[in-house]
């Protein structure tokens, strides 16, 4: 069970975990032991999502979303395949409590009477300045 919030837990039936060799360097132990980490999160099948948490995950998660609708998260950094754990699973609670947020609606307002004047008087003003452009009458 992964806790997100204090309404929101994962069930572990959600989740998968495959392990594997880590790149990088790590001499003889790279070799060895399969310490990089693939957390699954199946996000689309979530019952414990709403329908708006899932868009907006979908979003935030951009390329690791899959086709199936899985959130796929890839943990490598440490030769620890306990700690690799621990990270893929922060950065996927992290991801799901971005998604919680709602974004705030934006008010329309309408401009003030005084910056729609200085507006229009720019306006003019540079309209005077490229009518002054013509050719001068009366010198040939």
């Amino acid at each position: 069970m992964l806790r997100i919030t204090e309404t929101i837990s994962i069930a572990d039936w959600e989740l998968s975990e495959s392990f594997s060799r880590s790149s990088g360097p790590g001499g003889q132990n790279v070799n060895k032991v399969e310490t990089a980490v693939e957390l699954r999160f199946e996000a689309e099948r979530s019952p414990h999502l709403t329908p708006a948490v899932k868009a907006r995950l979908k979003r935030i998660a951009g390329r690791r979303w899959t086709t199936e609708g899985a959130i796929v998260i890839r943990a490598e950094e440490t030769r620890s395949q306990a700690r690799n754990r621990e990270l893929a699973e922060a950065r996927l609670v992290e991801m799901i409590r971005q998604a919680l947020v709602a974004p705030k609606r934006r008010i329309a307002t309408k401009p003030t009477l005084g910056s729609q004047r200085r507006r229009l008087a720019a306006k003019s003003q540079r309209g005077e300045v490229k009518a002054l452009r013509g050719r001068v009458e009366g010198e040939e």
